[in-house]
């Protein structure tokens, strides 16, 4: 029995006294794209961001496994370093960092190396080639007046660029147009041919993307509980009818 990338065991969790999660089962394997998706308040923020060790959610139950470890109490730096990449639904501005400086950061604590300022604008180049962003990109301050499609295409940028284990993109198709999609969606794909063994979790509300970067499981979250799973012919079925079965489910479930 081979030990799953990623795993959640009866998480339940809380924020300000409220609970959000309400034990969660998840399992995620080498190679394997998840898609979450449920109606806006569902708690799919929350598990991506618990995931990644945000100190502001409180685990009051269960545990999360990485490659076989329990890192439920690991600090989001330590979970980072281990291999675990977090896309953000809303990208901080960060001004007076310009985004070279901020990768060299990321890439050497990844590697574990000091690596230098030309390694990293090379390595920059190339990827920014791959996601049509102008080699000017890399001295603007992170995040500092860029647009929508600007700021999720540099947090490809970052996933492609520390090789992580397992990728979780929260909302990252929100707020582009077809063509922002489309660009950020083939450095997804490309990612994903060149690291088969990197596991993800995509959380969304439409199949949209999910045209693009095909999952190899859907599930539905509802009031922080996984209630449905399946294949891609869940995420259409969410498309063509919505949630309001799910949230009646849930509604008489005891």
């Amino acid at each position: 029995m081979t030990t799953p990338l990623c795993e959640t065991r009866d998480l339940w969790v809380s924020a300000n006294g409220k609970e959000i999660l309400r034990g969660v089962d998840l399992i995620v394997d080498k190679g394997e794209w998840h898609a979450l998706m449920g109606p806006n308040g569902a708690g799919k923020s929350t598990l991506a961001k618990v995931l990644m060790g945000d100190p502001t959610y409180t685990v009051t139950r269960g545990k999360v496994f990485f490659e076989g470890e329990d890192i439920t109490r690991l600090p989001s730096n330590d979970r980072a370093r281990r291999g675990m990449f977090l896309s953000f639904q809303h990208p901080e501005q960060i001004p007076g960092v310009k985004v070279v400086n901020f990768m060299q950061i990321a890439m050497s604590h990844r590697q574990n190396i000091d690596l230098s300022m030309f390694e990293v604008r090379l390595a920059l180049m190339e990827k920014m080639r791959e996601l049509n962003i102008d080699n000017s990109f890399m001295d603007r301050h992170l995040n500092v007046g860029f647009s929508g499609g600007e700021r999720k295409r540099h947090e490809i940028l970052q996933m492609s660029l520390l090789s992580p284990h397992l990728v979780i993109l929260d909302e990252t198709d929100s707020g582009l147009d077809v063509d922002a999609l489309r660009v950020v969606s083939d450095g997804i794909t490309a990612f994903q041919k060149d690291s088969p063994q990197t596991g993800g979790i995509i959380i969304t509300h439409y199949k949209r993307i999910l045209q693009h970067i095909r999952p190899t499981h859907v599930h539905v979250l509802v009031e922080g509980r996984i209630i449905a799973s399946g294949g891609f012919e869940l995420a259409a079925q969410i498309d063509t009818h919505g949630f309001e079965r799910y949230l009646a489910s849930e509604r008489v479930s005891p």
